[in-house]
């Protein structure tokens, strides 16, 4: 696998330090030293596979360590924190990441045969890589260099690096988001519709209806997909959202508090502080003093 690897970080020399685009419907690469709070924020469903050095994601009160012997996958969008660090030798962090498309995921459950049940699968883990995966990466990247064969072979590779993904140790997981009424299916469901409410005021009744669950059941699934409760997410997805107003747009603390759905400003500075470390307003000043372009999108 060291030949495959070599040649993806050769693809993705060129990368940024920011989530930089590949040309290839939902591929994109990173590299260097990513300022941590780029890495805190609510990241989409993906596989992701480091190719030099390493990082560190924290998600709810658990942490995973990968590095270029393994890749991660995220299988429903979750609020974490990462850290990623340079190779033994110095060489930057280097990462590709592929954006899940469960529809392309639903299209090939019905060439692999049926997993154990897994009802409370979390919806994220690392595993082992492959050299079948690590040569489906390269044929994808080695696109960028032929971009007229996109269109007619990126969606071939994406289904094989999904395919390799099915059929490895977290198959089950994945295969549960493109399967409708599986708890992790129903939790995505709660998920997108509490992303896309959650200025409101929201309790675990709504969400729970909106998975079609009891609210005990529901609460025992949510946690053991996003090692979170239902409110801690909403939680901090406000906050993240709040942070995004305090250093991209500017607002104030009273208003970014108020336009994410806190009512009081006070409970909102206090449950920044011990999530992000400082104050909010000390927090944007120490990131717009030269921390790099805002942007909390990195792979």
């Amino acid at each position: 696998m060291q030949e495959q690897l070599t040649e993806l970080r050769a693809l993705a020399a060129h990368a940024e330090n920011r989530r930089t685009e590949t040309g290839i419907p939902r591929v994109a690469m990173v590299q260097g030293a990513i300022p941590e709070h780029q890495l805190a924020a609510v990241y989409e469903p993906m596989v992701n596979l480091i190719l030099q050095g390493s990082k560190s994601m924290s998600i709810g009160g658990q942490t995973l360590h990968y590095d270029p012997a393994t890749y991660f996958v995220m299988s429903v969008e979750l609020p974490a924190a990462g850290i990623v660090r340079p190779a033994s030798d110095g060489a930057p962090y280097l990462a590709v990441s592929l954006t899940i498309d469960p529809a392309i995921v639903a299209t090939l459950l019905a060439d692999l045969p049926d997993p154990a049940a897994q009802d409370d699968a979390a919806g994220f883990s690392v595993a082992a890589v492959t050299p079948e995966l690590m040569d489906a990466w390269v044929r994808m990247l080695r696109l960028m260099r032929r971009p007229a064969d996109i269109a007619a072979l990126a969606p071939v590779y994406e289904r094989e690096i999904l395919y390799r993904v099915l059929q490895g140790p977290q198959g089950g997981m994945l295969r549960q988001v493109a399967t409708p009424d599986t708890a992790m299916a129903r939790v995505g469901l709660a998920i997108r519709w509490m992303r896309q409410h959650f200025t409101e005021p929201l309790g675990v009744e709504q969400l729970a209806d909106q998975a079609a669950m009891s609210v005990s059941a529901f609460h025992r699934h949510f946690k053991a997909v996003t090692a979170l409760s239902p409110l801690q997410y909403l939680k901090r997805v406000r906050l993240l959202q709040a942070r995004t107003l305090l250093v991209a747009h500017g607002r104030s603390v009273t208003a970014a508090a108020f336009d994410v759905g806190y009512e009081s400003a006070t409970q909102f500075s206090r449950e920044y502080a011990r999530a992000f470390g400082l104050p909010p307003a000390r927090d944007a000043a120490r990131i717009l003093a030269g921390r790099g372009p805002y942007d909390r999108t990195s792979p």
